[in-house]
C-alpha cells in the first residue's frame, strides 16, 4: 500500500508537448471529446511532484485517467489541482494590487501609478453547455497617478516580471505517488469540452430522374485552446446521455460515427459500438486550435431516392385548438375547415447496399441540387435527419411545388348526439400546372372521433394509421383530380 512507504522523496518535473507516441481523439456530436495521450515519467519511489502544461482550456479534472499501459508500476493520484486561469492583463493586474507599476501612455512617455483596484474578476463556474469557459464581466479598473484616482488604466501597464501565481497556459498539478522508480510511458486521458463534429450531405439530382448522388462530409471543430499533431481520430454517433452540470466539469460518455465505401480504400471506416456507431479516419491528421477540418465520408453514385408530392390540406392553428378533446372537435362546426393549398415536395430513399448505401447514417443536414439543363447544378432545399441505421427509409421535406395547387372543401356535415354519430364530406382538387404528370399522395387526418369508417370514396385509400388515410392520384399535365369521400363517426 502507498501509506506504507518509508521513502518519502520528493521529484518535481514538469512534462510539455514532447509525447512519444502521436495523441488519440474520440469526438462526440454533443459537444465534447475524450483525449488519449502518452508522455514519458521518470519518477522516484515514494511521492513525486508532476505539472502538465500541455492540456486543454476546457478539460473535465474529475475525468482524469492516469495509468501505466504494461501495469509495471502502480500509481496513485494522491492530489490534483487544476489550473485554468492563464495570465492575461486584469489577472496580472490584480497580482499588483496595492503596488505602483510603470504605465507606458500613448505618446510612449512613462507613468507611475498604483494598482488601487484591478477590475480583475475570477471565473468561478464553467458553461459546459457549448463546451466553452465563460468568465463573469470584469470591472473597471481604479489607478491612483500624482495622489489621483482615475478610473481606467492611463497607458498600457509595464509588469517588473511574472510572479509565482501565474501561469502561461492550463495546468495539472498532480502529487503522485509510485511503489518503484523507473521511466515508462504513462496512457493519460480525460474529457474536454471545446470539441465538436457535424455530418453533412449534398444529394445531387440529374436534370430528369430520380438516380441521385450523395456526398457526405464529416466537419470537426476544435475550440479547445489545445492543437493536436498528427492524431488519430474517431467519430462517435448517437444519444449519448451526457450531465450538464451549472458549475463544475465533470462525467463521462460517448457518442458515433460513420462511413460509406467508395473506390480504394474508404477514408472513414465504422463499426457498431455498444449502443452506438464508431467511425474512424484512417489517415491521422493535425486538427489545430481554432480549426475546422473537413473529410468526405461518402461518396454513392446511382442511389434511388424518388420524388414524392405530398398534400396535406387541413390548417390547424395549433395555439387556437391547444387542449381541444374529442367534444369539442365535434360541437365546433368550422373546426378543420381551413384550407392549405400548398404541396409539399419530398426526397424518399432507402439506407440499404442494395441501393449504394448501407450504413448508418449520422444525424446532419441534407442539402439538394439538380442539374440544370446546362449541365449545372442548382440548389433546391435542404433539410435535416436523425441517426439512421441500416435499411431504414429516410424521408425528408425539400419545400413546396410551384406548379402544384391543392384545395380541400368540406362538403356536409352532420351531428347526431342522442345517436353518438357524426357524419362528414370532403371535396379535395389537385391542380397541376406542369408538363408532364405527376403522382401525388393525398394525406386525410380523421379527427372527429376515436372510431370512423369511410361510407364512400371516388378514390382507393390507404390506412396509415388509426387517423389517417392517403389517397394516391395521378393528375394529367394542365389538369385537375378531384377527390370526394365521406367519413362515418361514432363514440
Amino acid at each position: 500500500m502507498i501509506r506504507r512507504f518509508v521513502a518519502l522523496l520528493i521529484f518535481s518535473c514538469s512534462l510539455f508537448a514532447q509525447q512519444t507516441s502521436q495523441p488519440s481523439l474520440t469526438i462526440y456530436n454533443q459537444d465534447f471529446a475524450v483525449v488519449r495521450e502518452q508522455f514519458p515519467l521518470d519518477l522516484k519511489s515514494g511521492e513525486n511532484q508532476v505539472n502538465v502544461n500541455d492540456i486543454t482550456m476546457h478539460l473535465e479534472p474529475d475525468s482524469v485517467i492516469l495509468r501505466d499501459p504494461g501495469g509495471k508500476h502502480s500509481l496513485q493520484v494522491l492530489e490534483q489541482n487544476y489550473r485554468a486561469d492563464p495570465v492575461s492583463q486584469s489577472s496580472l493586474l490584480a497580482l499588483y494590487e496595492g503596488r505602483t507599476i510603470d504605465f507606458e501612455a500613448p505618446d510612449h512617455s512613462i507613468i507611475k501609478g498604483k494598482v488601487v483596484r484591478s477590475g480583475f474578476v475570477r471565473a468561478d463556474f464553467f458553461n459546459v453547455n457549448n463546451g466553452y469557459q465563460q468568465y463573469p464581466a470584469q470591472e473597471e479598473p481604479i489607478i491612483e497617478v500624482n495622489g489621483q484616482l482615475r478610473f481606467g488604466l492611463p497607458g498600457t501597464p509595464i509588469f517588473p516580471d511574472l510572479t509565482a501565481e501565474t501561469i502561461l497556459k492550463p495546468r495539472l498539478e498532480w502529487l503522485l505517488a509510485t511503489d518503484k522508480p523507473g521511466k515508462f510511458p504513462a496512457e493519460f486521458s480525460y474529457i474536454t469540452g471545446g470539441f465538436t463534429w457535424q455530418a453533412d450531405y449534398n444529394v445531387i439530382a440529374p436534370e430528369k430522374g430520380d438516380l441521385v448522388d450523395i456526398i457526405g462530409w464529416v466537419t470537426m471543430d476544435n475550440r479547445s485552446g489545445k492543437t493536436f499533431e498528427n492524431a488519430r481520430i474517431k467519430l462517435m454517433a448517437g444519444d449519448v446521455n451526457k450531465l450538464r452540470q451549472q458549475a463544475g466539469i465533470g462525467g463521462v460518455a460517448r457518442a458515433t460515427a460513420q462511413a460509406l465505401e467508395v473506390n480504394g480504400a474508404p477514408p472513414v471506416s465504422e463499426k457498431a459500438f455498444d449502443e452506438y456507431h464508431l467511425y474512424t479516419l484512417e489517415r491521422s491528421t493535425t486538427l489545430r486550435d481554432r480549426e475546422s477540418k473537413q473529410v468526405e465520408f461518402i461518396r454513392a453514385v446511382g442511389v434511388t431516392a424518388k420524388q414524392l408530392y405530398i398534400y396535406d390540406g387541413l390548417k390547424l392553428e395549433a395555439n387556437r385548438y391547444y387542449g381541444w378533446n374529442f367534444d369539442n372537435i365535434r360541437n365546433d362546426h368550422s373546426y378543420g375547415t381551413e384550407s392549405n393549398p400548398k404541396v409539399w415536395v419530398m426526397r424518399e430513399f432507402r439506407n440499404s447496399e442494395a441501393n449504394h448505401l448501407g450504413m448508418p447514417l449520422p444525424k446532419g443536414r441534407l442539402r439538394f441540387y439538380r442539374r440544370n439543363d446546362d449541365g449545372q447544378v442548382e440548389f433546391t432545399g435542404e433539410n435535416t435527419i436523425e441517426h439512421t441505421p441500416k435499411d431504414e427509409t429516410v424521408r425528408v421535406y425539400t419545400g413546396n411545388a410551384f406548379d402544384l395547387v391543392g384545395e380541400r372543401r368540406r362538403t356536409d356535415y352532420t351531428v347526431d348526439t342522442s345517436r353518438r354519430t357524426a357524419n362528414e364530406s370532403f371535396e379535395i382538387k389537385i391542380r397541376n400546372h406542369k408538363k408532364e404528370p405527376v403522382e401525388v399522395r393525398v394525406v386525410e387526418h380523421l379527427y372527429r372521433a376515436l372510431n370512423w369508417d369511410i361510407n364512400s370514396s371516388s378514390t382507393q385509400y390507404n390506412k396509415i394509421d388509426s387517423h389517417t388515410i392517403e389517397f394516391p392520384v395521378t393528375v394529367a399535365p394542365d389538369s385537375e383530380q378531384v377527390i370526394t369521400y365521406a367519413a362515418h363517426y361514432t363514440w
